[in-house]
């Protein structure tokens, strides 16, 4: 069987077509990726606009079609930060539906965690028991642990890549006086977070793709230091060709770092690299609920 999974996230929207294998799991057919910069909208003006949304509902529509025409034969839209964040969240999600013909599930942040824990554990396996999960998006951050079936311990931060750009880090390259209110911020807004402490960590999202492309495999406390200071030096087109990103990525690839350092301080333990996220997450859910209806 095949099903799709259209994520429209805080910095794009994202397309998963994948078919089920022999050992209940899935493989990846397609996947897209469009920029939608709603995150942008909500961070300057705490509402959407309606070119935004309109754009928005046309590239859901677009990938909606691509995966009809490839076979899918279940297709969820799911869309997280974009839809909590918003004053007007609502239209979003009424002009996705309005141009998709599918019902939208919005996700709260402790099904954003959720999927994002499921989905890194359907692509990467782990040797050990408990695990936490770091997902950073653009407008927010998850942060799940638990065994490899479930997350026990769930939790989001208002606070994404994406976000930390449009409020500290905004010139180019950043000055030293950003990137300290940029570190001040996101300690602020971590410093609550008491989780179990686990014995693997793994982050997902692309900023994590992107340092492991840059070469870090594993984000431990010093290549994190390494990378911050080296990527910071470079302006957003030196850092693209650097990290092998485009520039909305390397623009916003400082921040990620930032909060993923954060995030690898509070759990204690190197931070390993995930293949999958929220789109996988929600995928093997829908398999799973298809397989109990068959």
């Amino acid at each position: 069987m095949r099903v799709a999974v259209v994520d429209v996230g805080a910095n794009t929207l994202r397309l998963l077509v994948a078919e089920t294998d022999a050992r209940g799991g899935f493989v990846p057919i397609r996947e897209e990726r469009r920029r939608t910069g709603l995150g942008e909208d909500v961070e300057r003006r705490g509402r959407l606009t309606r070119e935004k949304i309109e754009r928005s509902g046309e590239a859901a529509r677009k990938e909606v079609r691509r995966a009809r025409k490839l076979g899918a034969m279940r297709i969820e839209v799911v869309v997280t930060s974009p839809w909590r964040s918003a004053e007007n969240g609502r239209e979003l999600i009424a002009a996705l539906e309005q141009a998709t013909g599918l019902r939208v599930q919005p996700l709260s942040e402790e099904d954003e965690a959720e999927h994002g824990f499921v989905g890194a554990l359907s692509r990467t396996q782990v040797d050990a028991v408990p695990v936490a999960v770091c997902d950073v998006g653009g407008g927010s951050t998850q942060i799940a642990v638990g065994t490899a079936s479930a997350p026990s311990w769930l939790r989001s931060v208002p606070l994404g890549s994406l976000r930390l750009t449009e409020r500290c880090l905004v010139s180019d390259p950043p000055t030293r006086l950003e990137l300290a209110t940029a570190r001040t911020e996101v300690a602020a807004a971590f410093s609550e977070l008491t989780p179990p402490l686990p014995a693997v960590a793994l982050a997902t999202g692309g900023t994590a793709r992107a340092l492991r492309r840059h070469g870090l495999r594993r984000l431990g406390e010093d290549a994190l230091e390494s990378a911050i200071e080296e990527l910071t030096a470079l302006s957003i087109v030196a850092r693209a060709k650097r990290a092998k990103v485009d520039l909305e990525r390397a623009r916003t690839l400082p921040a990620g770092a930032i909060i993923l350092a954060e995030l690898q301080r509070v759990l204690q333990v190197p931070l390993g690299v995930a293949d999958g996220g929220v789109r996988e997450g929600v995928c093997t859910r829908l398999l799973e609920a298809e397989a109990a209806t068959a």
